[in-house]
């Protein structure tokens, strides 16, 4: 069984090749063709400097270019662009096979030299220019992306309405795979960006901490737990005060809450003086470091300091701290 023939689309790739020969005779064709009314163009308006002398003629550039274009049937730009190409690629620094979509484009490039240089330089790899590997010399976005910063280009391009950023930015951090190659500061930044409303924020906090190894490792900052405390305190303020101005039964709970609450302190004490006692004696002959005492000197501190807030919310119903006491139990 002979083997299947090749096939480029619908084409063998015989007939392929016949077929691109033939359209590049079209293609430099056309190229003479541009040529040619660029430099017709270029004939009745010769290119001058913009801030030169206007000639006596009472015609402008781009009157006498519309007649020329409204004369052969071409628009306005179409004729101006010609004129413009063909001023910078003078006959003879063009060059055979190559067409006048790639000139357009390496026409932006400033320097005459490197223009006319480059144009009789294929890229290593080919042995004819493309319109993207003249855009690639520009740096400029190429119709068919291969290297990722090209691909990343197009991208961004596509994604400049902020509707269709959105639905390409969620579905890119769906994939495990791309997120994983993110760098943790862009994460990072990324999750804050996001949680910038405070119900989106609240919500992804809740959820984070419910995972445990996540909670331990935010509990490890001061700030952030010191935030959490405060946080629970107020809410227990405020569910409290709520209670007591709309509960009927009130006064009766405020009574137990008083108990519940007495009985709380003397427990927080008994448990102290119980855990001193089993931890000293362990002490018995020996000999702490320099930086073992100072952090139990430090916390010896704190226990004094908090003792004697204590005795004084007894004795005197004020349970304020001072700013030094606060400091001292944040460990600052």
């Amino acid at each position: 069984m002979p083997e299947t023939a090749e096939k480029i689309g619908s084409v063998s790739q015989s007939r392929y090749e016949q077929i691109v020969a033939e359209l590049r005779e079209v293609v430099d064709q056309h190229s003479r063709g541009q040529f040619t009314i660029g430099d017709r163009a270029l004939e009745i308006e010769p290119s001058r400097p913009r801030e030169g002398a206007r000639p006596e003629a009472g015609w402008t550039v781009k009157e006498s270019l519309t007649r020329l274009a409204e004369d052969i049937g071409l628009k306005y730009s179409t004729v101006n662009n010609a004129r413009w190409v063909s001023s910078r690629w003078p006959k003879q620094h063009r060059q055979p096979g190559v067409s006048f979509t790639v000139y357009r484009i390496l026409a932006s490039l400033e320097d005459e030299q490197q223009r006319f240089a480059t144009v009789k330089q294929p890229p290593a790899d080919k042995s004819r220019w493309t319109a993207d590997d003249a855009s690639r010399v520009l740096g400029w976005q190429v119709e068919n992306p291969v290297t990722p910063q090209e691909k990343i280009t197009a991208i961004h391009s596509l994604a400049q309405d902020e509707d269709v950023a959105a639905a390409v930015t969620t579905d890119l951090l769906r994939r495990p795979t791309v997120s994983a190659k993110v760098a943790v500061e862009d994460k990072v930044r990324v999750v804050e960006e996001l949680t910038r409303d405070e119900t989106v924020a609240a919500t992804a906090v809740t959820s984070l901490l419910r995972r445990p190894d996540v909670a331990f490792r935010a509990m490890s900052d001061d700030t952030a737990r010191h935030q959490v405390n405060h946080a629970q305190a107020e809410r227990g303020r405020q569910a409290r005060e709520n209670f007591e101005r709309t509960s009927p039964v009130a006064p009766a709970v405020k009574q137990i809450n008083r108990t519940v609450e007495f009985l709380d302190l003397v427990t927080a004490c008994h448990s102290f003086v119980a855990a001193a006692g089993r931890a000293v004696p362990g002490l018995r002959d020996r000999q702490l470091s320099e930086d073992e005492q100072a952090i139990v000197h430090q916390n010896i501190a704190k226990v004094r300091a908090t003792l004697d807030w204590i005795e004084n919310a007894v004795d005197t119903g004020k349970v304020d701290m001072d700013d030094e006491l606060a400091r001292l139990l944040r460990g600052h």
